[in-house]
């Protein structure tokens, strides 16, 4: 073993160690929810906290526990690290089955090597199928008759959308439209590039996320930062931590919205039609901060990364200060808890799981990975009322950390489907959920 593996195992060692008895949460993880979040001292230790869960899988006739009044089942099984999915109006399932792009300048030196090891660890580093599956259900049983290969030979695909008869896909380094006509299994065209989207030998934050706009007339693509706290340099974030407006004819785009460290679900709130998206803050200012959100996506808004979170509290590891942009720096809407990794996020407008759900936001919190105890790992629901947040968030899933805090599966990608039924992008358990009321799911029995 070189010198270089001895030094970055015996940091991985001195980390761990670390993280088992040294810097945790003070305060309880629901002070961490809501428009009014708790927000104590930063609390920076020499080594950030680790805590990683197993990538185990679920065990044989195992799966989450829904809430009460809900039901769950598995809607696909053996995909390959299923993230995002899109429901085409004829009611087929598009799933992306991604994971990260070689990253060679993500975190050069122990370090780096020492993030690697934690990423294989969380399973976050498989080969990325490069594909998007399609699954049909068509009589709407929760049982897809067939499954086919739409698209192939992407490069980390994860967003979706479709507009008339173009299919967007934003893969990591650019946005593709391909051609796509109602009820395709099979789609050969191989497509066209609308723009390149930043990513590059860094590219920290791979996952882009598109929707359009109602009109169908603009796409909005999220694009995380290439940092944790732009310790990479500004120069390295041109037009990331952001939302990028794109015109799909040409190509331009934007940056409609700012200082986000990374953004990925985008859904468009159905009572006050405004766009919101979900946004993962920044790490190694203890278990306690900073809270992800979600938030409506304000045009020309600053939401404070790298230089403040929260609105206007100062990160001071940031180096220039920017005070006069922290002045304009707004708080997001609702706290999603610290380190909950919340990615997922959609809009409910069906009727179909029962009262109090319509206009509510459900998350899907993949999970921390550097907080003492672990925090998301689990699917939630927020009520909103005439367009906004309104009360406490509701359990929707759990059961995917397991007895002995291994990472059983971790949600990703929501969507609802044409039914009316939740789905629940696995990618650790390689499953996609299906949640139901729980007297619809005993009436199909």
């Amino acid at each position: 073993m070189t010198t270089h593996s001895l030094i970055a195992l015996g940091a991985l060692g001195a980390a761990l160690a670390v993280s088992g008895c040294g810097e945790q949460a003070t305060i309880p993880a629901e002070k961490g929810f809501g428009p009014n979040p708790t927000l104590p001292q930063p609390n920076a230790t020499l080594i950030p906290t680790v805590k990683v869960a197993d990538a185990k899988g679920w065990p044989q006739g195992e799966q989450p526990t829904a809430a009460q009044g809900l039901a769950v089942k598995a809607f696909a099984s053996d995909l390959q690290h299923p993230r995002w999915l899109h429901v085409l109006p004829n009611g087929d399932v598009l799933v992306a089955e991604s994971d990260a792009p070689p990253k060679p300048d993500d975190g050069k030196g122990p370090k780096g090597w020492i993030m690697h090891l934690l990423m294989k660890k969380a399973g976050s580093s498989t080969p990325s199928a490069n594909r998007i599956t399609l699954l049909r259900d068509k009589d709407g049983d929760g049982v897809p008759e067939t499954r086919s290969v739409l698209l192939e030979g992407l490069h980390s695909p994860f967003g979706m959308t479709l507009v008339g008869d173009k299919l967007y896909v934003a893969d990591t380094d650019a946005l593709m439209v391909f051609s796509y006509k109602e009820g395709d299994t099979r789609i050969t065209d191989p497509g066209r590039k609308v723009t390149d989207l930043p990513a590059g030998t860094i590219n920290h934050h791979w996952t882009k996320d598109v929707t359009a706009s109602p009109d169908g007339s603009k796409l909005y693509v999220t694009v995380g930062s290439n940092s944790n706290v732009a310790e990479n340099g500004m120069e390295a974030e041109t037009n990331r931590a952001a939302v990028l407006e794109v015109d799909p004819g040409s190509g331009t785009f934007r940056v409609f919205a700012s200082g986000l460290r990374n953004p990925n679900g985008l859904s468009w709130q159905p009572q006050s039609k405004q766009l919101w998206v979900a946004v993962n803050e920044r790490d190694e200012i203890g278990s306690d901060l900073v809270p992800d959100y979600m938030t409506s996506v304000k045009e020309g808004a600053f939401y404070g990364w790298p230089y403040s979170y929260y609105g206007q509290h100062v990160d001071t590891r940031v180096s220039p200060q920017k005070p006069d942009l922290v002045q304009k720096a707004i708080a997001p809407d609702y706290a999603l808890g610290a380190h909950t990794a919340s990615l997922g996020l959609t809009f409910y407008t069906g009727d179909a799981l029962g009262q109090g759900y319509d206009g509510g936001a459900f998350v899907g919190q993949h999970g921390s990975w550097n907080r003492k105890p672990p925090s998301g790992y689990k699917v939630i629901f927020v009520p909103f009322k005439d367009g906004k947040p309104a009360g406490e968030p509701k359990d929707i899933l759990t059961g995917f950390l397991g007895p002995n805090g291994e990472a059983r599966g971790r949600p990703v990608g929501v969507a609802e489907d044409k039914s009316g039924a939740l789905l629940v992008a696995d990618d650790v358990g390689g499953k996609v959920w299906r949640v139901t009321s729980a007297g619809k799911q005993q009436a199909s029995n």
